[in-house]
């Protein structure tokens, strides 16, 4: 007794099959698969026997050995292999809807039409025209206005997938049964030259009308289910989203056949509403329906930010969405934890060991769709900074180096990095990320010998140059200002600045023991600090210093004073150029006692000309403590430093992945007061809005309409223990990624509570 094709041949059948071989050698195979169909009445929904799915099980017991099939004795037209007919003209097409005209959906019924339809999908679908399997419908799309734009059909449905079956909660004999009244929508195509906003979930509504009525004209039942498969890393599937498809899971990655494919997304579309019914339906009569699993939606700004990632193959991009979709949800646990099985963590595990990651090529995804919201604004502010990661609690961790002074025996790695805030301080996302481990702590002795392109003082010139290319492609639509402390007061990177004229400006912090020697006007050359004091008080400006380990948050007057000055280059590189600078100096008035005085002098490239441009640099400047509180998320947030993988290159490619949901973290952090009354589906999906209301406010049913975003951030930030009184101001980065942590379970349960 064999199994084959999803049907049990017993031995009598085999026996009796060879016996018809021997003494009819000259039967086809058509007419023998029908005489075996007859035998074991295997036939379709409509009565028809099922010819096809017999010779290809015939062919695999011929394969098995099982039987001798006899030879081929005619060849059909299908078997030859022709030239793919040429596609035909497309119009390039960017539009409205409406303006396309009537929209129609042909069925292919022609050989003009399949061949059109071959054609179409041969040159544009990824997957080219088929094979397509089992009981089929093909369509073509066509505008009133601009022709043939499209195709799509479908097909016989998978016959086992996991993420889709534990959906339905059909039993296996239930599969085995009803899996015809599931049809795959297994190709769909928009040509790529029509760019029209909605025509895609358009075109599917509208063939759904009329699916189910042209497959029982033709096979003579009606399909309940419709379900597709959308490959990660490659799609976002927010076309059968916005159709109102619902996302059930993934695939294995094994393929059909079992040798490996892509990790791909399902999507399914009840047709009736009683289809859970025809489906579980078994041989008693008897409707089984198993507990239904929840599964969650991938991210879209998750697809948004690292769909393009190029590690070289799709199925290390689809690993990586999905192991940023379970950190973000569980940023405060580890891997393990985050992963929520033995299977999962080993993969994630083999993906940050895998040779053909490269955490740079991570944060290349990121830094292309930072810098698509940074053209969405005239003025971005770019502040850079150096941080240390300390993993000397992991001893064994190969590739670290020094952090500290020799005699602190810390080891690490250094991070310097780039993040882009608007004026008002939300943060847009990376633009540079320099990680790397130290040799060793040489002399200050040595170190001043070096060229500044060895010394780790070129992090700044090389964060420049990233952001200055930046600013060069956006040259028309944003005005990009590289903005850090004191550590950045070097020569090199004014003389950079000047050297790139169509690069980003500058705004850094002077330090004061290195009094640099400026020249004025009537090119005296005095110290810097001294001729700013000398500067009459052009105002007084307040502003609110953020709370840090040393001080608590207050509010400081500052005395401001401002002039244009040339920083003349240092004795031993008088071969750099001297740099014409504006520079602004504020000092606090009477600051509290036992507490050191604000005090800040800034030098920019962008011109200080009123007084109102002096104090929009103080709040420039002020910007600066984003990346701060950004640093402090990676580690207080994402825990990196607890990271225990072995080695600097594991750590750094789990580090890219960490600093892209930190910088999320915080993005919701500053957006919910920037923007606290847009609807919060500008940041939550659906059912995690939904779930975060249901259990926040104690109710069964969700508000008819979503909450602002400032709602759903301080119920989100009860959930991380923000208490919300009057006087409590607005949740802070901690306690909202503590309730992220809580909602990513509120959400399972809610889903499968209510679907």
């Amino acid at each position: 007794m064999l199994r084959v094709g999803g049907r049990i041949f017993s031995d009598d059948v085999i026996k009796r099959l060879s016996e018809t071989i021997q003494k009819e050698p000259c039967l086809s195979r058509r007419k023998l698969s029908c005489l075996v169909c007859e035998w074991m009445d295997w036939r379709n929904q409509a009565g028809r026997l099922q010819e096809m799915s017999c010779r290809k099980a015939l062919l695999e017991l011929d394969r098995r050995k099982e039987i001798n099939l006899p030879k081929v004795n005619r060849h059909y037209a299908f078997q030859k292999v022709n030239k793919p007919a040429e596609a035909p003209p497309i119009a390039e097409v960017s539009c409205e809807l409406a303006e396309l005209g009537d929209v129609e959906i042909i069925r292919v019924t022609t050989r003009f039409h399949s061949k059109l339809w071959r054609s179409m999908l041969e040159a544009h679908h990824y997957l080219g025209s088929g094979p397509l399997c089992g009981a089929q419908l093909r369509y073509l799309v066509r505008s009133e206005h601009y022709g043939w734009i499209g195709g799509l059909s479908y097909s016989a449905c998978a016959r086992r997938v996991e993420s889709r079956d534990e959906w339905i909660g059909w039993t296996e004999e239930a599969r085995k049964r009803n899996h015809t009244f599931v049809i795959n929508n297994s190709r769909y195509l928009i040509a790529p030259t029509v760019r029209v906003k909605c025509l895609a979930s358009h075109v599917l509504a509208k063939c759904q009308t009329r699916l189910v009525d042209d497959w029982e004209r033709v096979y003579k039942y009606r399909p309940v289910l419709l379900e597709t498969y959308v490959e990660r890393g490659r799609f976002s599937g927010s076309c059968y989203r916005a159709a109102n498809w619902k996302y059930v899971g993934g695939t294995e990655g094994r393929g059909r056949k079992g040798t490996g494919a892509t990790v791909k997304d399902v999507y399914v579309m009840p047709l009736q509403k009683k289809w859970q019914a025809v489906l579980c339906c078994c041989a008693d009569g008897k409707v089984h329906v198993r507990q239904r699993v929840a599964q969650k939606e991938p991210r879209d700004w998750i697809e948004a930010e690292l769909g393009g990632t190029k590690l070289g193959d799709a199925r290390l991009t689809s690993r990586l969405l999905e192991m940023t979709g379970m950190f973000y949800d569980k940023p405060l646990a580890n891997i393990p934890q985050a992963c929520g099985s033995v299977s999962a963590t080993k993969a994630a595990y083999r993906f940050l060991d895998n040779e053909n990651v490269d955490w740079k090529a991570i944060l290349q995804a990121h830094y292309e769709a930072t810098e698509e919201r940074v053209k969405e604004n005239s003025l971005v502010l770019v502040a850079q900074d150096t941080t240390t990661l300390n993993y000397s609690t992991h001893p064994n961790t190969q590739g670290l180096g020094p952090i500290g002074t020799k005699s602190e025996k810390v080891r690490g790695l250094m991070v310097h990095d780039t993040m882009a805030f608007t004026e008002s301080g939300t943060p847009l996302g990376l633009l540079n990320v320099q990680c790397w481990a130290r040799d060793g702590i040489g002399s200050k002795h040595e170190r001043h010998k070096k060229p500044i392109e060895e010394k780790e003082s070129w992090k700044w010139v090389e964060s420049y140059h990233a952001v200055s290319q930046v600013q060069k492609r956006c040259r028309n639509k944003s005005l990009l200002v590289v903005v850090a402390d004191r550590e950045a007061d070097i020569h090199e990177v004014f003389a950079e600045q000047y050297n790139t004229p169509d690069g980003a400006q500058l705004l850094i912090r002077a330090e004061r023991s290195r009094n640099r020697k400026v020249v004025d006007d009537k090119e005296s050359c005095e110290f810097l600090w001294t001729k700013l004091e000398q500067q009459p008080v052009i105002g007084t400006r307040e502003i609110l210093i953020p709370p840090s380990e040393k001080r608590s948050a207050r509010q400081a007057i500052l005395m401001v004073r401002t002039m244009p000055v040339t920083l003349r280059p240092p004795m031993l590189k008088k071969n750099m150029p001297a740099v014409r600078v504006w520079a602004v100096l504020a000092q606090e008035v009477n600051p509290p006692i036992g507490i050191d005085g604000l005090e800040w002098m800034l030098l920019t490239t962008v011109a200080v000309k009123h007084e109102k441009d002096a104090y929009e640099r103080l709040e420039w400047y002020a910007r600066r403590w984003g990346i701060e509180c950004y640093h402090r998320i990676i580690k207080s947030g994402c825990r990196v430093e607890a990271r225990q993988l072995e080695s600097a290159r594991r750590l750094c490619n789990a580090l890219a992945i960490d600093m892209i949901i930190a910088w999320r973290i915080h993005y919701l952090t500053t957006l919910g007061q920037e923007t606290p009354d847009v609807p919060c589906t500008v940041y939550f999906s659906d059912s995690e809005w939904k779930a975060l209301t249901t259990f926040a406010n104690k109710v069964k049913e969700p508000p008819d309409l979503p909450p602002s975003l400032n709602d759903a951030v301080r119920l989100l930030g009860k959930l991380g223990g923000h208490l919300g009184r009057r006087g409590d101001g607005h949740p802070g980065s901690e306690v909202l990624w503590r309730g992220m942590s809580r909602l990513a379970d509120i959400e399972v349960a809610y889903e499968l509570y209510t679907t």
